[in-house]
């Protein structure tokens, strides 16, 4: 999050607070889910803005992962006792969306405060994926990311495949996978960290192939899932075939606990996680690590344009407490 998204989001939280005495900054508390290396630099930008002015003082608290977050500050909002902002990941954006009375939608707080917000500053998936079917902003976007390609650099030479280009279609990524395990540069050639997340959601918005219908979800209550078609069908198989030949494995549910271990001690040479990730990966990686794209199958339209699905992180902004 860049120093000015920081400043923004405080400034209109600190509006909708309760007063203060004039010699006092306003305290404004924020629950967050960044752990590990995001989480130390969260902490960096948050004393870094404290530091740069006196009127607010932002304090941060690290809540667990997404899931325990989210759920603690519902729990805290029946209470009584919410933060002013609340980071919730976009598994959660249907909750946030549905919770009259427990958020305040960015678009009416920056309304009501005079607060001028530029869309064209944030990417058209992110602000499309935190708005109503009005188009009205209803959290902050503060850290979306997309699963990306991870690989091993050193095992692409060892089993003389090019690191300067990465597969770029699920076809060549099997043949690559192939060539690493036959070669024995890797045990296996890849895995993945939330395959429901990467291998569903975001692989279907790649071909361009909705979950489900209204909008994905966005135009209703209605929503009815249909992603059980071919093209998820034969992908999910192909998994399968891919598991059994040892070229993919499976790192395990959720996060996949195994997933990444298994990229930093060189089991797998390719890795599917979130761009967020990035951060650990250049920590725990003890070799030349390279980037691409999530893949797609040849002969399918790419539709990058599309990419609604990311995984996003929504802010939250508590209702002032009364």
């Amino acid at each position: 999050m860049s120093r000015f998204t920081l400043h923004a989001l405080a400034l209109g939280v600190a509006t909708a607070t309760l007063s203060v005495s004039a010699n006092a900054a306003t305290e404004v508390t924020w629950w967050h889910a960044m752990g590990g290396q995001l989480g130390e630099i969260l902490e960096g930008m948050t004393e870094e803005f404290n530091a740069s002015q006196d009127e607010y003082r932002v304090t941060p608290s690290y809540r667990g992962n997404y899931t325990e977050t989210m759920t603690g500050a519902i729990a805290a909002f029946r209470a009584g006792e919410q933060p002013h902002i609340l980071q919730v990941f976009e598994v959660g954006t249907g909750t946030m969306m549905n919770a009259e009375g427990a958020i305040y939608p960015v678009y009416e707080l920056m309304e009501a405060h005079g607060r001028a917000f530029d869309r064209e500053a944030f990417l058209p998936a992110v602000v499309g994926y935190y708005t109503d079917t009005n188009g009205n902003m209803l959290s902050f976007p503060f850290n979306s990311s997309t699963p990306i390609m991870y690989y091993n650099r050193d095992a692409f030479e060892e089993a003389d495949l090019d690191p300067e280009q990465p597969p770029q279609t699920w076809e060549e990524l099997a043949e690559y996978a192939t060539q690493i395990t036959e070669s024995g540069a890797a045990n296996c050639g890849f895995t993945t960290s939330w395959p429901s997340w990467v291998m569903l959601e975001n692989f279907s918005a790649m071909h361009n192939s909705p979950l489900g219908t209204l909008e994905n979800g966005f135009g209703g209550m209605e929503t009815e899932l249909n992603f059980n078609n071919e093209l998820v069908a034969r992908h999910w198989d192909n998994l399968k075939t891919w598991q059994d030949a040892g070229a993919f494995k499976w790192g395990g549910p959720g996060s996949g606990p195994d997933a990444e271990p298994m990229f930093y001690s060189q089991e797998c040479a390719i890795f599917f996680g979130s761009s967020a990730s990035r951060a650990d990966v250049a920590a725990n990686a003890d070799f030349e690590v390279g980037f691409g794209m999530q893949p797609y199958y040849d002969g399918r339209r790419r539709c990058a344009a599309k990419l609604h699905h990311w995984r996003g992180y929504l802010v939250g902004f508590a209702r002032p407490h009364r």
